[in-house]
């Protein structure tokens, strides 16, 4: 969780000010109100956070993998009755990560000086992030912390398996593409310009496609730091645009409108979406802190936005089927089940079974991407493989043509 500082009055408007630990700025405000304060400044305290670990820049960085095992080994061991700080010391001594290590070794610190396992773990939060730590920070408080680092682990090992089956997925599309581009540089560098030299031996005019070809040869051989050059200031230029906050979220929104893989990308934020948010909400975690926390769950800042805004219109009192519904996220089937587990007090339970129909078919949309591209692949490859015929082989036959004549 996140230390606040803040400043309030309270019933007789003496001002009074404290520091206390939440998982965002509303919930503060909430604490707050409950003890019959106003709230009149809060601030988040930002120091204990990223903590320096003084270690290498080539320390291999923490995989999702290297969480899903911490999660299923504190699960075990919570669930054994052995104490926190016991645990989180042994998981130290036997990582094979030495960030990790290094990392359990300041959590077991935090907690032997008093810390809970959620503010100890906050001070990583570039490893635990805001989700991670908020489920156990509500583990905590209920005294089922190994239910949490179970619904943490199979939360991350789906996660896992998603990202699994994008790459295994994209390989052979992304083979072929480095193989043609590989193709292009070798054939305009090496390839043509022997023939170049060829044809102007001849001294004939050669055909249009020919002449494209041998300018662009031309180009690359004689323009290539320029064009080494452009490349770099582009992709500095772009990545700057995407690390803006509008840059991002109309890089969010453009993936999502892609063609073919478009969709796919769309129901993998669902599915992440609906998983986070019933884990949540089987916690104990509040409706609207559900939502922040979600918002930042699904790693896309168009659909952060939108649940934002749900998290909004819930707080004006709408309920949570009809902003789902304006929201235009979800399929009706979707939305149904939404609006069913809001009737009977099931939205947990039902939010799962959307996150499995979503889960089911980006399982499905993967298995069929790469016949889906094919198709396009072998149009690139027929595409350049007729310039290159057309290009050299035209001119040769012409001049053939002309010395049988």
């Amino acid at each position: 969780m996140a230390n606040f500082t803040y400043k309030a009055r309270n019933a007789s408007g003496e001002l009074a000010s404290g520091s206390l630990e939440a998982s965002d700025a509303s919930s503060v405000a909430q604490i707050l109100l409950g003890r019959k304060f106003t709230p009149i400044e809060i601030k988040e305290v930002s120091d204990s956070a990223n903590v320096s670990l003084d270690l290498s820049i080539f320390t291999p960085n923490i995989k999702l993998e290297d969480l899903v095992i911490f999660s299923r080994q504190m699960y075990s061991l919570t669930k054994s009755g052995i104490p926190i700080i016991r645990s989180v010391k042994g998981l130290a001594e036997t990582s094979n990560s030495e960030r990790m290590t290094k990392i359990l070794n300041d959590v077991c610190d935090q907690l032997e000086r008093g810390r809970t396992l959620s503010s100890a773990l906050h001070r990583h939060n570039k490893v635990f992030g805001q989700l991670f730590v908020s489920i156990v920070h509500v583990g905590e408080n209920t005294g089922r912390l190994d239910e949490a680092f179970l619904q943490l682990s199979d939360y991350m090992e789906r996660e896992q398996e998603t990202r699994k089956q994008i790459k295994a997925a994209t390989r052979y599309p992304t083979f072929v593409i480095l193989a043609v581009v590989a193709a292009l540089i070798i054939m305009n560098i090496f390839v043509i310009p022997v023939f170049a030299n060829m044809f102007s031996s001849f001294g004939a005019e050669l055909p249009l496609m020919t002449r494209v070809l041998l300018s662009t040869s031309d180009f690359f051989i004689t323009k290539w730091p320029h064009m080494l050059i452009g490349i770099i200031v582009a992709i500095y230029l772009v990545s700057r645009y995407i690390n803006t906050p509008k840059g991002r979220y109309n890089w969010d929104r453009a993936k999502l409108r892609l063609p073919i893989v478009g969709g796919i990308f769309e129901r993998t934020l669902l599915s992440r979406f609906a998983r986070s948010f019933s884990m949540m909400l089987r916690s104990g975690v509040p409706l609207t802190t559900a939502l922040n926390l979600v918002a930042d769950a699904v790693s896309n800042a168009f659909m952060a936005d939108r649940i934002v805004k749900m998290r909004k219109n819930i707080e004006k009192g709408e309920s949570l089927s009809r902003v789902a519904s304006s929201s235009k996220m979800f399929t009706p089937l979707v939305l149904q089940m939404i609006n069913v587990g809001e009737e009977t007090g099931r939205v947990d339970e039902l939010l799962g079974e959307a996150a499995e129909f979503y889960e089911r078919e980006v399982d499905y949309d993967l298995k069929s991407l790469t016949s889906k591209i094919e198709p396009i692949l072998i149009m690139v490859v027929a595409a350049m493989v007729l310039v290159l015929a057309l290009g050299i082989f035209t001119p040769m036959w012409n001049m053939m043509g002309a010395i049988q004549g």
